[in-house]
C-alpha cells in the first residue's frame, strides 16, 4: 500500500522494479491513482510497453496509455534489455523506463475522470477522424455535431485530425472546453435557424 508507506517515511517513495509483462498495464495504471505519493518510478518493462509510454504524438505506438502518463509524469527510456540477458531466454525483448510525477497535470484539468474519457474516446478507432470519433462518445451526448464542431473550432483543433495526432496539452485543452461546453445550457436556436 504506497499511501501507507509514504506515511510511514514522511516522503514520497520511489518505485523500482521489474513488472512481470502481463500485469504492466495494470501497475502503470496503480502507480498513476497513487501519484501523490510517488515521486518516481524505474521499471523494467516489455519493450513495445515502454515504447507507448514515452511515445510522442504522430507516432503508431501513441495511444491512452501514453496521453494519460504523459500528463502527469515526465517520462523516459533509459535503455533496453535484451532477451539474452535472461534465463530462460524470453521471447520479447525489455527496456527500462523512468518517471517523475508532475506536482500538477501538465495543463490543468477541470475534471481528470472528464479527461480519461475523451482520451479513450479520441482513440475508440483509430483510423475515424476526432470529429467522428467524439460524435459516438456517449459521455458527450448531451452535444450536438454543430456544438462539438464550435467547441473543437474554438480549441484551435481541426476535427479532421486523428486522436494520435493531438499533443497530451492539446487533450487536455480539449477536454476543459467540452466540460466547460457540456455545464453551459443548451443554445435556444430560432425556427428555421441552425
Amino acid at each position: 500500500d504506497f499511501n501507507s508507506i509514504s506515511i510511514d517515511c514522511n516522503a514520497k517513495i520511489k518505485v523500482i522494479g521489474n513488472v512481470p509483462y502481463n500485469i504492466s498495464s495494470p501497475v502503470i495504471f496503480h502507480l498513476l491513482s497513487h501519484r501523490s505519493v510517488i515521486g518516481s518510478f524505474m521499471l523494467m518493462l516489455q519493450k513495445e510497453v515502454v515504447e507507448r509510454l514515452v511515445s510522442p504524438p504522430n507516432c503508431k505506438s501513441y495511444g491512452v496509455p501514453s496521453v494519460l502518463l504523459q500528463m502527469h509524469a515526465a517520462v523516459e527510456k533509459y535503455f533496453d534489455v535484451s532477451p539474452g540477458c535472461f534465463y530462460p531466454v524470453p521471447k520479447v525483448s525489455s527496456a527500462v523506463i523512468g518517471g517523475v510525477f508532475r506536482e500538477m497535470p501538465l495543463l490543468a484539468l477541470s475534471d481528470e475522470e472528464h479527461f480519461t474519457r475523451l482520451v479513450k474516446a479520441s482513440f475508440a478507432q483509430r483510423r475515424k477522424m476526432l470529429m467522428n470519433n467524439l460524435k459516438h462518445a456517449g459521455f458527450l451526448e448531451g452535444l450536438t455535431d454543430d456544438d462539438l464542431q464550435s467547441t473543437l473550432d474554438k480549441a484551435g483543433i481541426d476535427g479532421k485530425r486523428r486522436g494520435e495526432t493531438l499533443s497530451v496539452a492539446e487533450f487536455g485543452h480539449l477536454s476543459n472546453m467540452l466540460k466547460n461546453r457540456l455545464a453551459k445550457p443548451a443554445e435556444i436556436r430560432m425556427p428555421g435557424r441552425h
